[in-house]
């Protein structure tokens, strides 16, 4: 009897769970290009905006080739902090933590909760350690023969942190570039300023959009985990989990044995802690991780050791680097991006983006109406142009430009970008190729438990971020 209660129940929310993510996937399979696609597009977008907004063809395109290099920098920095979390993820210190972690959940439901607030936490450390780390733990739990785990909803909680949990902690993009003077564009010094992490993720401000995204998202999880005799195991979806390591190997010549010795990685780390004291011995150093390079060079030295020999070092740096492709390509073009929006002025001389400036400044009443102007318009621009570092110096020309106008404070302003810009990340599959890979699954079977994440964090957490900046005074951009 109670089977034959519970049958009609399982179809009912099987098909609407379904049917929901074949109604979204097959939209995405049939229109949604690759994001590389996005880029270009934006590119071809901007330069007919800025012709049409007065500039010359042969201005736009000088404005595109001066620009296009401009943040080499920033992109090995950002490319470095996605390799640092990947090869710190797949140490053998922290795939023996995975294990024991594995055996916490009691429930396979509470499993998907612990999940995705692991994986919001590792975010507001590394993003890239946050997507690898989450994707092995699914696994790790899924192996476990005493729960019966939706491996679909369990890896859809593991990208929570990339949908609403990384740019709130110090591997923000936006903040990483605005708080060191060496990574900000000169074109635009003078209208943020230097802002550090003291005005943006350090503010008390900060700390309860990250409580309240984090009781949302565990909410969520718990409410859309599939009922007791509903779930799709990694096996009924055909995912082997297996961890197919390299067995390995001892020395075949006498030229490896360094490269299976802990000797060098011992001098290495030596020499490195001698640096890493110096830089951390005075002020906060979360202050101090706020400099990319210092926050690189903690990550990278801490995966050294814990792969302690350089062989599996050097095999875990090689694996990783399939994950920075996307942001080798495409920075330069966000770079050339923002020089036309700043360096391509019409006849009077005046840019697009300061026009787009007079447009928030004429819609902005208060800097709270501002904020949530600010809050849709990323959110809507970060679903075609998946990347919070590149996108923002798309953005802030003429988003921090009003917010001068306004009145708005400016590190909140930023932390209004960092809240909206990563909630596309949910139904946009970009970031969720390392994590689908690590699976061993396809966007479309988390789409429909990500997208619900996306609609009802959206309206809430833009409502707040926006009530937020009435607590804030505004201060004018500081120069270095």
């Amino acid at each position: 009897m109670n089977e034959q209660k519970r049958i009609p129940e399982r179809a009912a929310a099987g098909n609407t769970l379904r049917g929901y993510a074949h109604g979204f996937v097959g939209f995405g399979e049939r229109w949604f290009p690759d994001a590389y696609v996005f880029v270009l597009i934006a590119v071809v977008a901007v330069a007919a905006g800025a012709m049409l907004h007065g500039a010359s063809p042969l201005t736009v395109s000088r404005a595109f080739g001066d620009g296009f290099w401009n943040l080499i920098p920033f992109t090995m920095q950002m490319a470095f902090v996605a390799i640092g979390g990947y090869v710190v993820a797949v140490s053998p210190p922290v795939a023996a933590l995975l294990h024991r972690l594995a055996s916490v959940p009691k429930t396979a439901r509470g499993a998907i909760v612990f999940v995705g607030m692991l994986s919001i936490v590792v975010s507001l450390l590394n993003w890239g350690l946050s997507l690898i780390f989450s994707g092995l733990l699914v696994r790790a739990i899924a192996r476990r023969t005493d729960l019966r785990l939706d491996y679909r909803a369990a890896g859809a909680a593991g990208y929570l942190g990339l949908g609403c949990g990384f740019t709130l902690g110090i591997t923000s993009s936006a903040a990483q570039l605005q708080a060191n003077a060496a990574s900000i564009p000169q074109s635009l010094m003078p209208i943020t300023g230097v802002i550090g992490f003291s005005q943006t993720i350090l503010t008390w401000q900060n700390g309860v959009v990250i409580a309240l995204v984090m009781l949302i998202s565990a909410t969520i999880c718990r409410f859309t985990a599939p009922p007791p005799g509903n779930e799709k195991t990694a096996a009924e979806l055909g995912v082997s989990l297996d961890d197919h390591s390299p067995v390995s190997e001892p020395p075949r010549r006498p030229g490896d044995f360094l490269e299976f010795s802990p000797i060098l990685t011992i001098l290495v780390v030596l020499l490195a802690s001698g640096w890493l004291w110096y830089a951390f011995q005075s002020g906060n150093p979360l202050i101090t991780l706020s400099g990319l390079n210092i926050y690189n060079f903690v990550f990278l030295f801490l995966g050294i050791l814990l792969h302690w020999r350089p062989r599996s070092l050097l095999t875990a740096f090689s694996k990783a680097m399939p994950c920075v492709a996307g942001v080798m390509l495409q920075f330069p073009f966000y770079a050339g991006i923002s020089q036309i929006l700043t360096h391509a002025p019409d006849g009077q001389g005046v840019s697009l983006s300061h026009t787009i400036a007079g447009w928030f400044v004429g819609a902005s009443a208060n800097p709270t109406s501002f904020s949530f102007l600010v809050g849709i318009y990323s959110a809507i621009l970060g679903l075609f142009i998946p990347s919070a570092g590149g996108k923002w110096i798309v953005e802030a020309p003429y988003v921090m430009t009003a917010a001068n106008e306004v009145g708005a404070h400016l590190g909140w302003t930023v932390m209004v970008y960092n809240i909206a810009e990563t909630l596309p990340n949910f139904i946009n599959p970009f970031w969720m190729l390392p994590l689908l890979g690590i699976l061993g699954l396809k966007a479309k079977d988390l789409i429909g438990y990500t997208s619900i994440q996306f609609m009802v964090h959206f309206p809430i957490v833009l409502f707040v971020a926006a009530l937020l900046m009435a607590t804030f005074s505004y201060a004018p951009p500081m120069q270095p």
